[in-house]
């Protein structure tokens, strides 16, 4: 998707650029040479729709729904939406992204209120202020209560994005020592924040005084503190979720706060919003609750307005390297050429993700005669690398900015032959710490539009790189495949595909399956404990 620019030098002065603001906001300032903004705070629809059309970009906030039949409205001027804040559930973005629309946000204009009010909730529940409040309302003065400081305790921070950092700031002004886990963030991150790495999620929980989550809302972080993990964690320890509802599982806190395992918690979000009269959590005993309040403030409000407005000024001029939250329309030429090496390219940086996360290099090999550029799938890559590990959505238009933001450096080489195929992508990563560096390559082709699992490590494999992927390591006897098949057997998990490697008879081999259902961790160990088995990992594509 390409930004509209002048047709000619003269363009700017000729026909200025119109944008309408249709939901009410801070926008800032209005006077930008070349643009003629006008804002319309709670336009109605009638309105907007007939409006519309005599605008190059609209500027909305959650209020305006911007669906097929606005979109169908604007017409053929309409270039870029800009929507101020965060979500864009508002905007019908498939449907956009057909119509070349370029669809923008600001993220990351609050991120301190964001952290402010995790903060907030970790210092009132500590010293038990809605406990307090409650009970002074209703006529009981009570000073029993013994509040718990945070000078010297360990807090625990899943998630080291743009707000976790600054959560982790904050708590250190405390006196706090903070411990995070964020496999997807390098080392360089954790030493320049003064930040320890936990290695894995057990090892955090099973060490901190107090926990917060700020992770994006994702398949793999929806519900990933449940019963189990609160277990974890020492009594009378404090949680606090302000991050996105669902990621600690609901029933599971209010267990743990009736049981007395934790000491109080604070949340901001609700799985459905706003909650039913019967919520669980409004009589769930020493729980704080604000109305997902983490992007109110003034201070934040005025930010996200003026943000949205120069992004939407930006792109309207053809930078389109901010806030980008759809990925952009290639031409058809490159998509025909190209589009099974895209999907390959996203699927392989996917799978690297689970290898490796937190990788400081990112290394694309082409191999073979490409019948034209193959750039493309370099960022295809880094989509699928940084998938659900930042706080912003990856796309074609804004991954290499968030690689270079994560400290990742990207290299492209280009070899002429291709050995076994006449094309093939080879991804490395790379990640590097005092003691060592480690490394993981994978690799594929494409079969008429058809993307090919062709590389793990040093052996050839061929599968096609869907659903649940089980990739295990064993030396080269027989038995290891009937064992493992019969495990998986007990379990009712089918096998849908199989490829088989190894370096050379006897020695390592490397097995992978596609398998329809994926596994438990639990199960994951038990494969791994299978005395043929050497390794094992499962990754979903």
């Amino acid at each position: 998707m390409t930004a509209p620019a002048p047709t000619s030098e003269n363009a700017m002065e000729r026909t200025p650029f119109r944008v309408l603001i249709c939901d009410e906001m801070n926008p800032g300032n209005l006077d930008h040479e070349g643009f003629q903004i006008d804002y319309q705070g709670n336009m109605d629809r009638a309105e907007t729709l007939r409006r519309l059309p005599e605008y190059d970009a609209l500027i909305t906030r959650s209020r305006t729904k911007v669906d097929r039949e606005l979109i169908d409205a604007a017409g053929p001027r309409l270039k870029v939406i800009g929507r101020g804040g965060v979500g864009v559930d508002n905007i019908d973005l498939e449907y956009a992204s057909l119509r070349g629309l370029l669809i923008l946000n600001a993220p990351e204009s609050n991120n301190v209120s964001a952290a402010e009010l995790a903060v907030m909730h970790l210092m009132a529940a500590a010293r038990g202020l809605t406990r307090s409040d409650s009970k002074t309302r209703a006529g009981t003065w009570d000073r029993k209560f013994l509040g718990l400081e945070l000078k010297d305790k360990t807090l625990g921070i899943i998630g080291l994005g743009r707000i976790g950092s600054i959560v982790a700031d904050r708590a250190q002004g405390l006196r706090m020592k903070v411990v995070a886990y964020d496999p997807y963030v390098p080392e360089t991150k954790f030493e320049r924040l003064g930040v320890e790495r936990a290695e894995s999620l057990p090892e955090l929980l099973g060490r901190v005084d107090a926990l917060t989550v700020h992770t994006p809302a994702t398949e793999e972080t929806i519900g990933m503190i449940g019963q189990r993990e609160l277990a974890l964690l020492k009594k009378d320890a404090i949680v606090v979720n302000a991050a996105r509802g669902g990621i600690i599982e609901e029933a599971a806190l209010v267990e743990a706060l009736k049981s007395g395992h934790l000491f109080a918690a604070g949340v901001d979000v609700f799985v459905d919003e706003p909650p039913s009269p019967d919520h669980i959590f409004l009589q769930a005993p020493n729980l704080g609750i604000t109305a997902h309040l983490g992007a109110n403030t003034r201070e934040a409000q005025e930010r996200v307005g003026a943000e949205i407005v120069s992004r939407v000024l930006d792109a309207l001029q053809g930078d389109v390297s901010k806030g980008a939250v759809n990925a952009p329309a290639l031409d058809a030429k490159t998509l025909e050429v190209l589009g099974g090496y895209l999907t390959l390219g996203e699927k392989l940086g996917r799978i690297q993700a689970q290898l490796l996360p937190g990788a400081h290099e990112v290394e694309v090999t082409f191999r073979g005669e490409f019948p034209t550029d193959p750039s493309p799938v370099v960022t295809a890559a880094l989509v699928g690398y940084l998938s659900g590990s930042t706080d912003e959505t990856p796309n074609m238009i804004n991954a290499r900015a968030l690689a270079k933001e994560r400290g990742i450096n990207v290299a492209i080489r280009e070899e002429q032959d291709s050995p076994d195929y006449t094309t093939e992508v080879i991804v490395k990563v790379v990640s590097r710490t005092p003691d060592k560096n480690r490394t993981r390559t994978v690799g594929g082709t494409v079969f008429g539009k058809s993307p090919r699992l062709t590389r793990l490590r040093d052996y050839r494999v061929e599968l096609e790189p869907e659903g649940h992927i089980l990739i295990a390591s064993n030396q080269d006897k027989p038995g290891a495949v009937a064992k493992l098949s019969n495990l998986l057997g007990t379990w009712g998990i089918n096998i849908a595909g199989m490829a088989l490697g190894r370096a050379e008879k006897g020695g390592q081999a490397l097995f992978t399956l596609t398998l329809d259902d994926n596994l438990t961790p639990e199960q994951l160990q038990a494969i791994r404990a299978l005395d043929v088995i050497d390794s094992a990992y499962l990754v979903k594509v």
